[in-house]
């Protein structure tokens, strides 16, 4: 019950009972720089109407159907008929302060009023204009919606295919909104990209359009990097191999010198003379050397050397043989021969 007497109840007050008057819409939302429209309907007889934009009378009508504007901006068509009396008004090129109550004052009868709101749209660019960038790569393309009202709607195409990834920021500025938005793309193949702003009265959002341009990954240069530093890989191995070979080489030579020195023979006072040493058997005469003389003659070396000749001679034979001073025969069958060379 008290659904339908509700509805009565609204009826009544729009006028739509017992013939009175209504206006329509009662809520306009319109693009800064259009038209904005209300019609008042009503079946009864009327002297005078009156049209106010907040709240500031803008334009009359009379019964004869005089239209009177203030303004340039505003005026009104009429379209009645026999049986209902039907006016236009029309706001021509509305502004942004247009926005706010919007009232038709018929005489002798209530006030009607309905509200205008007067949406801006701005500007959009994306920053930087068409872009090239390596195969591969991420790209980050930046749009900018500046001076809208209320705050637009952003949105990226990437090769005519909605994109969702972007991020959104938005400020006001002296009443209109600025709005930007990021979009992280990785350069595969060269697409068109497009930002698209929009409010609610664009038939067709705002956009700006670029080309994002993909070159090939450059395989010459990348090729001389790596051949550039195989080169010098192979330079710093060779100088190493060589100086570890110089090494090694120094070391061999190193120990093959102090072998040498450790398996050399001595003499006494400390002159090694292995080579101008003569063996003298059996009673010859000892030979020396020229290299043992000096300028007068006579060498001032005294060698004393005693050699181990094991005895060749049977134990029998021993009476028969002579006997020299410096010959001894000792109990180990060694004969020893004592050989002194004095110069």
């Amino acid at each position: 019950m008290g659904s339908p007497f509700f509805k009565l109840l609204l009826l009544y007050s729009s006028g739509a009972v017992l013939g009175g008057p209504t206006l329509e819409p009662l809520n306009a939302t319109v693009l800064q720089g259009s038209k904005a429209r209300f019609n008042v309907s009503l079946s009864e007889s009327w002297v005078s109407m009156t049209w106010s934009l907040k709240n500031v009378l803008v334009l009359t009508i009379t019964k004869q159907g005089v239209v009177l504007p203030h303004e340039s901006r505003f005026h009104a068509e009429n379209y009645s008929s026999a049986d209902t009396h039907r006016w236009e008004f029309i706001i021509q090129n509305v502004w942004r302060n247009d926005s706010g109550p919007v009232s038709c004052n018929i005489q002798n009868l209530p006030t009607l009023t309905a509200l205008l709101s007067v949406q801006v749209n701005g500007s959009v660019n994306i920053v930087g204009g068409n872009l090239t960038m390596a195969q591969g790569h991420l790209a980050v393309l930046r749009c900018e919606a500046s001076g809208w009202f209320p705050k637009p709607t952003v949105n990226w195409e990437l090769d005519g295919a909605l994109q969702n990834s972007s991020n959104t920021t938005s400020e006001a500025l002296n009443g209109l909104y600025n709005s930007t938005s990021l979009l992280t793309v990785r350069a595969v193949n060269s697409v068109p990209v497009m930002c698209l702003a929009s409010v609610s009265t664009l038939t067709t959002p705002q956009s700006n359009l670029i080309y994002l341009l993909v070159e090939p990954q450059n395989w010459t240069v990348l090729i001389a990097i790596v051949c550039s530093i195989g080169g010098l890989a192979l330079l710093v191995l060779l100088i190493l191999g060589i100086l570890f070979c110089c090494k090694r080489r120094n070391d061999a030579k190193s120990r093959y010198q102090e072998e040498m020195r450790r398996t050399m023979p001595s003499v006494s006072g400390g002159v090694a003379a292995p080579n101008n040493l003569t063996y003298v058997g059996g009673g010859n005469t000892p030979s020396v050397t020229p290299s043992e003389f000096n300028d007068s003659g006579y060498s001032q070396t005294k060698v004393s050397n005693i050699f181990e000749i094991p005895d060749i001679v049977n134990s029998n034979q021993a009476p028969n043989c002579h006997v020299s001073p410096y010959n001894t025969l000792e109990g180990t069958g060694v004969r020893k021969h004592r050989h002194v060379t004095i110069v």
